[in-house]
C-alpha cells in the first residue's frame, strides 16, 4: 500500500475524480414479494469531497423502512470495539510482534512504523492481527482516507430516522474473527500487509478508483486474491463463511415486507462466493452486475 509522493497522491486523486463524473459504485436490487432489498458495497474510509452516492442508493435511502450495516453504528460499538481490542489485540506480557517475524520482515515493520508514525513499541505490544489492522489504517490516513467520510457513516446520516437500523454482525463477532485465528496465519496476513505498504504504494487509490467504476473484477485482484493467498484460513472466516451467514438472512429477510437498504464491505459483493451469486445460485433473482 503505500509511502506516496504527493505529485503521485494528486494524480491519482485527479483520475479518480475524473472518473467519478463517468461512472458510480454498483447497486444490486432484490424484490421480494412485498419487499425491495438494496445491496451496496462500502469501502469503509473515504476521502473528503468524492461524489460517490449512485441514484439508485440515494433513492433507496430515501424511501428506506430498514438499514442494515455489517455492525451497528454509533458510540456504544466503538466503545464495545475499544474494549474488546484491549483485551484480545495485545500479545503475552514478555512476547514481543517481533519473536514471530524474520528478520527481512522486522526490518520492514521497523521502515513501515517510521514511515507512518506509529510507534514501534506500540506495534511490538500487539497482536500481529492488531499490528495489521494498526498500519492499514494509517496508510489509508495517510492516503487522505477519514471514517467520518465513510460510506457507513454517510450512509447513517442521509437515512431517515423513522428507518429501523439493523447490523448483521456484533463489534465482537469480528474482533472475534481476527482474533480467533492462529499466529501463524495471523502473521502471514501481517507480512502480507508490510509487503504492500512497500510495493504497492498506491494500492488504496487503486482500489478506490476500482470502486468507483465498479469495476468488480479489478476488486477482486486488489482486494480479495491477496488475502485468499496470503491466508486462506483469514480470507474463509472473513470472506466466504460470512457470506453463506448473510445470504441466509438476506433470504429471510426478503420473505418480509418494505424497503431495505445493506451496507456491506464491497468485498462481500462480488465473485462466486459474493452475496449476489449466493442468491442466484439459490433460484432468488438479483438485478445488478
Amino acid at each position: 500500500m503505500r509511502d506516496l509522493r504527493a505529485s503521485t497522491a494528486l494524480a491519482v486523486a485527479a483520475a479518480i475524480f475524473a472518473l467519478s463524473a463517468r461512472a458510480q459504485p454498483p447497486v444490486w436490487t432484490i424484490k421480494g414479494a412485498h419487499s425491495t432489498l438494496i445491496l451496496f458495497g462500502s469501502v469503509h474510509l473515504l476521502p473528503r469531497g468524492l461524489d460517490w452516492r449512485p441514484k439508485a442508493l440515494t433513492d433507496g435511502l430515501a424511501k428506506a423502512d430498514e438499514l442494515w450495516f455489517e455492525i451497528p453504528i454509533g458510540a456504544a460499538t466503538d466503545l464495545e470495539a475499544m474494549r474488546l481490542t484491549r483485551t484480545r489485540g495485545w500479545l503475552a506480557q514478555g512476547d514481543t510482534l517481533s519473536v514471530h517475524l524474520t528478520a527481512f520482515d522486522d526490518a520492514r515493520l521497523a521502515r513501515d512504523s517510521a514511515g507512518l508514525g506509529v510507534p514501534i513499541l506500540a506495534l511490538e505490544a500487539m497482536a500481529p492481527w492488531l499490528a495489521e489492522v494498526t498500519l492499514s489504517l494509517a496508510v489509508d490516513a495517510k492516503a487522505g482516507a477519514r471514517a467520518s467520510q465513510g460510506v457507513e457513516q454517510e450512509v447513517q446520516d442521509l437515512a431517515p430516522a423513522r428507518a429501523r437500523r439493523r447490523a448483521f454482525e456484533t463489534a465482537g463477532q469480528q474482533i472475534g474473527f481476527l482474533a480467533g485465528v492462529d499466529m501463524t496465519e495471523q502473521v502471514d496476513s501481517l507480512k502480507a500487509t508490510l509487503r504492500e505498504i512497500e510495493e504497492e504504494p498506491d494500492a488504496y487509490q487503486r482500489l478506490l478508483g476500482a470502486w468507483m467504476a465498479g469495476d468488480l473484477a479489478a476488486i477482486q485482484a486488489q482486494a480479495l486474491d491477496p488475502l485468499r493467498s496470503a491466508s486462506p484460513t483469514l480470507y474463509k472466516r472473513l470472506i466466504t463463511e460470512r457470506n453463506r451467514r448473510w445470504a441466509k438472512l438476506v433470504r429471510r429477510r426478503m420473505t418480509g415486507r418494505g424497503r431495505v437498504v445493506m451496507i456491506v464491505g464491497i468485498g462481500h459483493l462480488i465473485g462466486p462466493e459474493g452475496l449476489p451469486a449466493l442468491l442466484r445460485a439459490q433460484g432468488i433473482r438479483v438485478g445488478g452486475p
